[in-house]
């Protein structure tokens, strides 16, 4: 045990099957060979907020009737990649705690030394309740007790007004297995009539998955005639979350340059929301641009400094962020607001 270095070395040597999640923007897989990349240092962490690569590592070994998980959080350097000496640090916690046999029952003594250790942390409830509905589904594994309850509510059966028995983890449970059953055709069916104690969180569950074309465009086309009403920015906040799992599919990449480029002006929800989960749907130059564009317009400039530090951070949209600011056609409020930045952080 001496001479492992990466936490996929850890989990390989004590033959445990396992799965790396992000849990920092979305709950969003993570395929291994990209994650050995990532202990490796040879290419920057693709999910980062605020300098830190949060995950949730999911394993478990032939003998164990359910999967154990560490919410694991590891500090980033200044160019994105994991922090070599807090990533040992963390294995070296591990190895002190439970041995050469991660996959033990830990004690109670066992348990808090893992649980106090400075890399762990809490997700919200909802990414907790959605890697819950993820892993199960995954591991084919039964969901939880509210899934048939959410079935029922959306069939329309019980009245959308009725939705006080309707639970996070069934919705997410639901989410997760939009392909089965009529799951899918009865969302589409209700989605107008949702109340918005139900729609909300619904919206959180489903950004975390990769959605059927016919929900998607449902979804779409509820957010068309928002385009010309700002009064309802909150709802296409939350339509965009929604989608934001989807964000490279064509028709979302249109809906949200449709957005950005409307002369409406739009809060500061779904300027973020942009940013912050659908990035890959302007992960172009021209659709940077107009973000860029209609953001200096929306926001101040403190709002603006944070929210391009934030895209600078993501490797997806980093290069484009850079051509942006050397575009001739930019706005003279665009030049001005970046100039403020740069000689903020050159100051």
């Amino acid at each position: 045990m001496d001479q492992i270095s990466t936490i996929s070395q850890l989990l390989k040597l004590s033959e445990s099957s396992y799965r790396i999640f992000d849990m920092g923007r979305k709950v969003t897989k993570l395929v291994k060979q990209d994650f050995e990349k990532v202990e490796q240092a040879m290419v920057p962490y693709p999910y980062p907020v605020q300098g830190q690569a949060e995950i949730a590592i999911v394993f478990w070994q032939k003998k164990s009737a359910a999967p154990y998980i560490w919410f694991v959080k590891i500090p980033l350097d200044e160019r994105g990649l994991l922090n070599q000496g807090a990533r040992n640090h963390f294995i070296a916690i591990i190895i002190e705690a439970l041995g050469n046999d991660i996959g033990q029952d830990p004690t109670e003594k066992q348990q808090e030394l893992l649980k106090n250790n400075p890399y762990h942390f809490t997700p919200s409830q909802y990414k907790l309740a959605s890697l819950n509905s993820i892993v199960k589904r995954d591991l084919k594994q039964n969901c939880s007790a509210y899934y048939e309850h959410c079935q029922l509510y959306f069939s329309g059966e019980l009245g959308f007004d009725n939705w006080q028995g309707i639970a996070i983890q069934g919705l997410c449970d639901y989410a997760a297995r939009i392909d089965n059953d009529a799951n899918q055709a009865n969302l589409i069916a209700a989605l107008s009539s949702l109340p918005e104690p139900v729609f909300n969180p619904l919206c959180s569950a489903l950004e975390n998955q990769k959605l059927p074309l016919e929900l998607i465009n449902a979804l779409i086309n509820l957010a068309q005639p928002l385009l010309t009403n700002n009064e309802n920015n909150g709802y296409l906040a939350n339509l965009l979350r929604a989608l934001s799992g989807n964000s490279e599919h064509p028709a979302v990449k249109t809906l949200i340059n449709d957005i950005i480029s409307n002369e409406q002006r739009l809060d500061l929800n779904v300027l973020v929301t942009i940013s912050g989960r659908c990035w890959l749907a302007i992960a172009e130059v021209d659709s940077m641009l107009l973000y860029l564009e209609k953001l200096v317009v929306n926001v101040e400039q403190t709002v603006f400094n944070a929210i391009f530090q934030d895209l600078i951070a993501l490797p997806a949209i980093r290069p484009f962020l850079l051509q942006c600011i050397r575009q001739p056609n930019r706005s003279p409020q665009l030049v001005s607001a970046l100039g403020q930045l740069f000689s903020q952080v050159k100051g």
